[in-house]
């Protein structure tokens, strides 16, 4: 990305990210998502469980979310939506977006969708590419009224 780059290419850039980031996440290409941020990148998806931080702290956790369908062969997909960009002071960026969890099993039944998210990212700008500095999933069912 050049340093001359409109916010409309950044916003299409974050937006080709993500299409990228979620293929990778959805097809248990965990070293390759784990990637796709900082070297001191911190990854919180389980209300409850700490973050996970770094490349290596990232891949471990998302094996062991991911041991609960060991013996129940599924298809998860992640739908990113409504995506809200912002620059911050630092040159970072804040994006906020929607995520549903769509999960399909073998046999032509339908798919089961949960859970709803609402997803907080800093992201940054790191030799030309976009990578998460963080993230921070929050579940719509664990809301307080």
């Amino acid at each position: 990305m050049h340093a001359t780059a409109t916010f409309t290419d950044i916003y299409v850039a974050v937006s080709q990210f993500y299409g990228r980031q979620v293929q990778l996440l959805d097809s248990n290409r965990f070293e390759e998502y784990a990637q796709t941020f900082t070297a001191d990148g911190e990854f919180q998806h389980t209300p409850g469980v700490p973050p996970a931080r770094t490349h290596t702290g990232i891949i471990e956790e998302l094996r062991r979310f991911n041991t609960r369908f060991d013996d129940d062969p599924v298809q998860r997909r992640h739908m990113f939506s409504m995506l809200n960009l912002s620059r911050r002071e630092d040159g970072a960026f804040d994006a906020t977006f929607y995520a549903l969890v769509l999960t399909t099993r073998p046999g032509g039944k339908q798919p089961v969708v949960g859970p709803s998210c609402l997803v907080h990212d800093v992201l940054v700008i790191e030799d030309g590419e976009v990578r998460n500095r963080s993230r921070r999933v929050t579940h719509d069912h664990m809301f307080n009224l």
